[in-house]
């Protein structure tokens, strides 16, 4: 069987994603299967070598799963913790009491811009769903409602502050200056997040109706009567555990500024700021501030800790075959004839960068990886054209093309469709559109930028 190339190759990328949704929309398939089945025979028909196909799902499987199922284990521990005790419910009652109910859905957009800034999605995203599950049960509102703001938040930062770390590449790769992308990035993403967020939630959560028993939702919300506010953790502890990983991973990031790289305080404040390490530490803090000082014992810690690590193993096989998918999409070369496509549109280098990266982005399902790739191929592009372009917002235009429509390759496609109790469909219809709007508003407001500075 020959290699495929070209113009055959994407079409049996689209074949393969289109069987993809057929499957598991129709037919009932459950995802993990549809997944490895898809790539597997993805790999055939584009020629790949038989024994290189498993090898390259193995590899993608492994690569997401080595991060994301760490993170989603500890930070589901940490909700859980939170939860049991009481902290989740006293940080909804707090920003409803502060926001008041009709406001609520500004309160989680705040929120996760703050808790998202170090931190990557999936770590960002398992840290609030406890407290979107508690505000959303407190207000009687819609999931939808809650939820969407709070990914919107979680995904501009992503995409377009440092020190996020999919931007801090982006910063190095075209040489931008730090502080002045994070200044531009909050001039484009505070309005992007806005109307991604909050807006599109208003509008969307009327057309959409979420399933009345969502299994991840008892996890995190006590089926008991709400307890009286002098039962329930201090909002000021509370918050301190729940930003400990966040503090931590910010200090990481600031090792090199505080002491000599390589020496050894430096080497420790960046092992304590990495998100596995971080979030290990934050759990372990909430076992005393979550749960002996709450008067839990040891038996019912370990009790909360394994409990919660059933239902999400689904989801977390989920996540990793999708990242198996993506790893086959990249081996099989229908990637690098994505961006070869690109390439060959002579466009202004700040649409040269959002398109290569939307693109690599539909092709992989990484929003990181198609920052990173984008990065390397449009600053050369961009040096060797000699156009004046301010790399900071070089940066604000590829970080806006890595976040475009989010689907089935994408691990934080599975992960929202499984918390928020969604059928794919309904995923396409909320999360898929959310973080287009953020990718052309995104775009647009970076072009309205480079006009005036």
């Amino acid at each position: 069987m020959g290699v495929a190339h070209g113009s055959s190759l994407l079409i049996y990328a689209l074949v393969a994603i289109a069987a993809l949704i057929f499957m598991i929309t129709r037919l009932k398939v459950y995802p993990f299967l549809v997944l490895i089945i898809v790539s597997l025979l993805l790999g055939l028909a584009s020629g790949m070598p038989m024994d290189q196909i498993v090898k390259s799902f193995e590899t993608g499987n492994g690569n997401t799963l080595g991060h994301i199922a760490i993170v989603v284990g500890l930070g589901t521990m940490l909700g859980k913790m939170m939860a049991e005790s009481g902290g989740a419910e006293r940080i909804a009652t707090t920003l409803i009491r502060w926001f008041g109910e009709k406001n609520i859905h500004w309160a989680m957009m705040c929120v996760a811009v703050i808790v998202g800034l170090p931190v990557f999605f999936e770590v960002g995203f398992v840290l609030l769903i406890p407290i979107a599950f508690n505000v959303a049960k407190r207000t009687g509102k819609s999931l939808l409602l809650i939820g969407l703001p709070m990914v919107a938040g979680l995904s501009v930062v992503h995409g377009l502050i440092p020190p996020h770390p999919a931007a801090l590449l982006a910063v190095q790769a075209y040489h931008a200056d730090i502080g002045r992308t994070i200044a531009y990035g909050l001039i484009v993403g505070i309005p992007t997040a806005i109307v991604a967020g909050p807006l599109f939630a208003l509008f969307i959560h009327r057309h959409i109706k979420l399933p009345e028993n969502n299994p991840l939702s008892a996890q995190f919300v006590s089926k008991a009567e709400p307890k009286p506010d002098s039962e329930l953790p201090g909002f000021g502890v509370t918050l301190f555990t729940i930003l400990l990983p966040v503090i931590l991973m910010l200090i990481g990031s600031w090792a090199d500024l505080v002491f000599t790289p390589k020496t050894l305080p430096n080497s420790l404040l960046h092992f304590i700021g990495t998100s596995d390490v971080a979030l290990l530490i934050a759990v372990l803090v909430s076992f005393w501030t979550f749960g002996a000082s709450r008067g839990f014992n040891r038996e019912q810690i370990q009790k909360f800790c394994g409990d919660c690590l059933a239902p999400i193993a689904g989801i977390t096989l989920i996540v990793g075959a999708g990242g198996g998918f993506g790893r086959v999409l990249m081996d099989s070369g229908v990637s690098k004839q994505i961006v070869d496509l690109a390439q060959t549109a002579h466009l202004s280098p700040l649409l040269l960068g959002w398109l290569v990266a939307a693109l690599i982005r539909l092709a992989t399902g990484s929003a990181t990886v198609a920052m990173t790739t984008a990065c390397g191929i449009v600053a050369p592009i961009a040096t060797a054209a000699g156009v004046t372009v301010q790399p900071e917002l070089l940066v604000l235009a590829t970080g806006s093309g890595s976040l475009i429509f989010s689907h089935v390759n994408d691990g934080g496609f599975w992960l929202i469709k499984e918390y928020f109790g969604m059928t794919v469909g309904q995923t396409f219809k909320t999360w898929s559109l959310l973080e287009t709007i953020i990718s052309l508003l995104g775009l647009g407001l970076t072009f309205a930028l480079s006009a005036v500075v």
